[in-house]
């Protein structure tokens, strides 16, 4: 997956930046051993990697997790990226940095970050899901401050186009990037600073139910 490729990127570049990547479970990011530095035992496993960054997978409780990595390594990451699926309504997990105390006094929300797949997105967008259940694709759409459209050799520049019209149709404040193989440089997608909790809830309120 597009979203793999960005991690490895973040996780094995020499870019000279501190990043800490919580993976769910179901990740499929495969961290060579020659690039394990340390590992941490516990309910969670926690890697320092020799570019200086953090991989950890999460198995239960997000808060727990993010918890657990500023008690035991703060002050040796300056970026935190939380990873989700494809299937995610990022909603929840944007609601834990504001609904949770314990997360809020030591990390703030940055940004949202949205890997769509050129050749698969349509598909996702125009999905009727049954009454009362959202459409996870265009949720991830409506809430990203920054929306990366990946896998642009693999269709025709009409199709990209199409394919923004209809990004924009769902949020016409994010920046979008074009890319290939999730390749982009990681100032675009750290540091962000703007996330607007208003803006979104008002975009997905706005959003058409046909």
């Amino acid at each position: 997956p597009a979203r793999t490729t960005l991690l490895n990127h973040i996780l094995t570049s020499h870019h000279g930046k501190r990043i800490a990547v919580i993976e769910n479970e179901y990740g499929e990011v495969d961290i060579d051993g020659s690039l394990v530095a340390a590992q941490t035992a516990g309910a969670e496993d926690i890697m320092m990697l020799n570019n200086g960054c953090l991989c950890c997978t999460v198995r239960g409780d997000l808060v727990r997790m993010i918890g657990e990595l500023v008690d035991k390594k703060k002050g040796k990451f300056d970026h935190l990226v939380i990873e989700t699926t494809g299937l995610a309504n990022p909603a929840p997990i944007i609601q834990t940095f504001y609904a949770e105390d314990a997360v809020f006094n030591d990390v703030k929300l940055d940004g949202v970050v949205t890997l769509v797949d050129s050749k698969h997105a349509r598909l996702h967008l125009d999905e009727v899901k049954p009454k009362g259940i959202v459409n996870e694709a265009v949720q991830q759409i409506a809430y990203a401050d920054r929306i990366i459209i990946n896998k642009t050799d693999l269709v025709s520049e009409p199709e990209v186009s199409s394919l923004v019209e209809r990004i924009r149709s769902i949020n016409r404040m994010a920046n979008l990037k074009r890319a290939q193989y999730g390749k982009v440089d990681l100032d675009y997608v750290l540091g962000i600073g703007g996330f607007d909790l208003e803006r979104i809830e008002s975009a997905v309120t706005e959003e058409p139910h046909d």
